[in-house]
Order: C-alpha cells, then sequence, then structure tokens
C-alpha cells in the first residue's frame, strides 16, 4: 500500500513537474517584442560593428587606391607589416600621436574631474527648481552638434568680428593694432579643452549624480550628528561611495588616450593651428582615407586599437590590485 501511495505521489509530482514546463514554454506578447529587440539589436551589432572587422585585413595587404574594397580585400597581394612601417617613420603620425597623447592627458587631468566637481556642487543645491535649471542648462551644450558649437566659437575668437579680442583690448591684454589671434596655434590647446568641457561637464555629470542620490541618506545624517561640515561629508562620505564608478569612468578614459573626436578637432582646425591640432583621427582621414589609401587608414586604426586595449587591460589590472576595483 506504502508502495502504492508513493508510486502515486511521484507520477502526480512528474505529471506537475511537465504541466510546469508546458506552461513555461508558452510565449506571451511581451516575449516576442524582447526576444525580437534583442534580435535587431544583435543584427545591428552584426551589420555595423562586427562585419567591418573583416576589412583591418587591408593593413597587412596593398590594396591602396583601390574602388571596390570587397575585391581589394580577396585580391590584393600580401605585403606584411609595410603599412605600420610606413606610418611608424612617417614623422606627421608622430606629430599627430605626440598631439594626441599630450591633449588626452591634459583633459584627462581637467575634464576628468571636472563632471565629478560639478556633480558634488549639484548635489549641495537645496532649492530642487533651481537645481533642475542649473542640470538643463550644462547639459543643454551636449546636445548641440559639433558643426554648430564649432561655428559659434570659431565666430567668437575672430580677430576682426570676434567678442574675446574687444574684451581683451579692455583689459589691457590686446590692442586694435595688435589683436590676439587666438585662433592660432599658441591658444589652440586652450580653446579644445575648454571647449570640451564646456559641451561635456553637465552631461558628464549625470551618472555621478545618479550614483549620488543612491548612497544611504542616514549616513549624512550621522555625519552632521557628528559635527561634520559638507565638505567633510562630501570626501569621507560621497566620494567613497561613488569610488566604484568613478574608477569604471576612469579607465574608460585612460584606454581612449589615442582616442579624440574627430568632428571637433577637423572644425577647429585651419592652417594657422594644423600643427597643434592634427590629431590620429584627422590624421587617419586626411592621410588615409581622403587619399584612397585604405591600407594605410587600416594599419593605423588597428594599431590605436591595439593600443587602446592594452591600455584598458593595464589600467584595469592595476586597478584591481591597488583599489580592488575594477571593470571586470
Amino acid at each position: 500500500m506504502e508502495l502504492e501511495m508513493a508510486a502515486d505521489m511521484i507520477s502526480n509530482s512528474k505529471k506537475r513537474q511537465e504541466h510546469e514546463r508546458k506552461k513555461k514554454k508558452k510565449w506571451t506578447g511581451r516575449d516576442i517584442t524582447l526576444v525580437g529587440m534583442a534580435s535587431l539589436s544583435l543584427l545591428f551589432l552584426a551589420v555595423f560593428s562586427y562585419a567591418p572587422l573583416f576589412g583591418l585585413v587591408l593593413a597587412f595587404k596593398d590594396g591602396d587606391y583601390g574602388l571596390n574594397l570587397l575585391k581589394t580585400m580577396a585580391t590584393a597581394p600580401w605585403n606584411g607589416f609595410e603599412n605600420f612601417a610606413a606610418f611608424l617613420l612617417d614623422p606627421n603620425f608622430v606629430d599627430a600621436l605626440v598631439n594626441t597623447i599630450c591633449l588626452n592627458l591634459i583633459m584627462l587631468l581637467i575634464n576628468f574631474p571636472a563632471p565629478i566637481l560639478f556633480a558634488l556642487l549639484i548635489n549641495e543645491v537645496r532649492n530642487k527648481h533651481y537645481k533642475k535649471v542649473v542640470q538643463t542648462l550644462s547639459n543643454f551644450p551636449h546636445f548641440i552638434s559639433w558643426v554648430i558649437f564649432g561655428g559659434m566659437i570659431i565666430a567668437m575668437t575672430d580677430m576682426t568680428t570676434g567678442i574675446f579680442n574687444p574684451i581683451l583690448e579692455a583689459i589691457g591684454l590686446s590692442s586694435e593694432e595688435n589683436p590676439v589671434n587666438l585662433q592660432g596655434a599658441d591658444y589652440a590647446w586652450a580653446t579644445i579643452i575648454l571647449s570640451s568641457l564646456i559641451k561635456g561637464v553637465g552631461w558628464g555629470s549625470i551618472i555621478y549624480t545618479a550614483a549620488i542620490s543612491s548612497l544611504d541618506g542616514e549616513m549624512y545624517e550621522a555625519a552632521e550628528l557628528d559635527g561634520a561640515n559638507r565638505f567633510q561629508k562630501a570626501i569621507y562620505i560621497t566620494l567613497p561611495g561613488i569610488a566604484s564608478t568613478i574608477t569604471v569612468f576612469l579607465l574608460l578614459n585612460i584606454s581612449g588616450l589615442l582616442g579624440n573626436s574627430f568632428d571637433q578637432f577637423y572644425i577647429l582646425q585651419n592652417s594657422l593651428n594644423l600643427s597643434k591640432t592634427q590629431v590620429l583621427t584627422t590624421y587617419v582621414y586626411q592621410t588615409g582615407i581622403s587619399q584612397r589609401r585604405y591600407s594605410y587608414a587600416s594599419a593605423l586604426g588597428l594599431f590605436n586599437s591595439v593600443i587602446s586595449v592594452t591600455l584598458l587591460l593595464i589600467s584595469n589590472f592595476i586597478s584591481k590590485k591597488t583599489t580592488g576595483r575594477g571593470i571586470y
């Protein structure tokens, strides 16, 4: 009798499991929508991110000046590392590399901490309406195209019609006979760094502001009871609380030391400041793509990618060893 009851229980359990399994197999409209969106995302990545990677074979082929790239990739003769040697021995490439590294290091020291400081200041604003106004105004430049934003900078820094030279004249730093050429090589880096800062500080602070808002408010209340001021709360509570977020963005910025915003540099470039504004992205376009030197451009792009991944791995390893935090 007991054996029969046990057998019935096992049978009923199997039936229930089978029933549950069948129920789980039924797809709802929401499941279909999610799978469809995921499939479209994968298709987008496959077409626009992974498929172009096959073009990297041009870096090791003599495929320059070919109009049919697919045919060139298939039939062009292999030349080993000749394309890499060509740009490494090019003095113009060395100048562009130096400009890229120096500019990105300066922006890492200035433009990276700026959004963090701005987020800390925003967090201290108690008036909600004023806070929203400040955030909206600071985020607005991010949504302006570099074509428009760069055009505004060029117009404002013009020697004859710009607004900055009259201001410099008023404070005695310029004169009508000898105006300051703000579009020249001497001021090119300052213009690029400040324009990047203005355009990105508000948008860059959004992630940090969100991270700060997720911190436990009881810690701040306890700190106030202990007599901590705003500065001490920011140093000992806020910054340690968002340290993981700061680490991730710092590592991503370090990995991008060889990358620049192409549209910003291309728009702000001119014949007077080219020696200071020629970076790898514009060098690839002008020397590689514009002159149809596709193998040369592919080699440059591959070099850039390898260095960026290497920097990311090294910085992530150092970060995990020193702070215990990293991207993965």
